[in-house]
């Protein structure tokens, strides 16, 4: 993990104020080189802190390139758009409902199908569309924002499932058996391909999982975080003061 850049910082709102900072700066970046800023969205309490900040607060309102965002999601629950668990519903009502964006700038997966597998090869076929891949290609998203689990999952790449060893897909669907549930989600090759992704981690139920994922050893299949590791990009761990109480060597911002 010596790629990994860690600042733990004293809280979420803290954790959600530099996520919204670093997006600014790599969205800006991204637009001056490309004309385009590609995004996808994590699901949870601190990413929701996050969206509301950047709709809600004027400088970064006006400071994000909201025209030439394109916006996807990272992993969604086998659900309706409009259920309360749903991943997109709490980004659409915490910030993509209030931003100047368009229809055509958001792509989610389509947790409601009864078949999660047609969920999971519909997305990965938009994504090809958007990104314009060929064959065999992975989509190189400017920004891909994280949540881990206590259990040290990321997205929804939970221990000891199926979708860790896949190599090929950019989606698949994934079988929890500890929840009893689908999801669809990106896989660890699709995010290893991002310029950029972010992790954001708060609370004391963390912190043993995530001295494992960084200080441990290399053991993904335990802690699926493991996985994420850009190939050709930047790793960046937001964590809280709880969060990060067992890491020996963090950087304090």
């Amino acid at each position: 993990m010596a790629k990994a850049e860690i600042l733990v910082l004293k809280d979420a709102s803290a954790i959600a104020a530099r996520a919204a900072d670093e997006l600014v700066r790599i969205a800006s970046n991204a637009v001056t080189q490309s004309g385009i800023f590609s995004v996808a969205l994590a699901g949870g309490s601190t990413p929701k802190t996050l969206y509301n900040l950047l709709v809600t607060d004027p400088r970064l309102r006006s400071a994000v390139s909201w025209d030439k965002m394109s916006v996807f999601f990272g992993d969604e629950r086998h659900v309706a758009p409009d259920h309360p668990d749903s991943n997109y519903k709490m980004a659409w009502d915490s910030m993509l409902s209030k931003a100047p964006l368009k229809p055509e700038q958001i792509s989610r997966i389509k947790g409601e199908y009864a078949d999660t597998e047609k969920a999971a090869l519909e997305y990965e076929q938009e994504i090809r569309r958007r990104f314009r891949l060929n064959a065999g290609e992975f989509p190189r998203f400017d920004l891909i924002f994280v949540g881990m689990g206590n259990d040290g999952h990321a997205l929804s790449l939970f221990p000891g499932t199926r979708a860790l060893h896949e190599t090929k897909r950019i989606v698949t669907r994934n079988w929890v058996g500890k929840f009893y549930t689908e999801r669809i989600t990106l896989t660890a090759p699709a995010a290893n391909h991002a310029a950029n992704v972010i992790f954001m981690v708060a609370g004391a139920d963390k912190a043993a999982a995530l001295k494992g994922v960084l200080e441990g050893p290399y053991e993904p299949e335990q802690l699926p975080s493991q996985l994420l590791q850009p190939v050709n990009g930047k790793l960046l761990w937001l964590v809280d003061t709880a969060a990060g109480a067992m890491l020996s060597l963090p950087t304090r911002a």
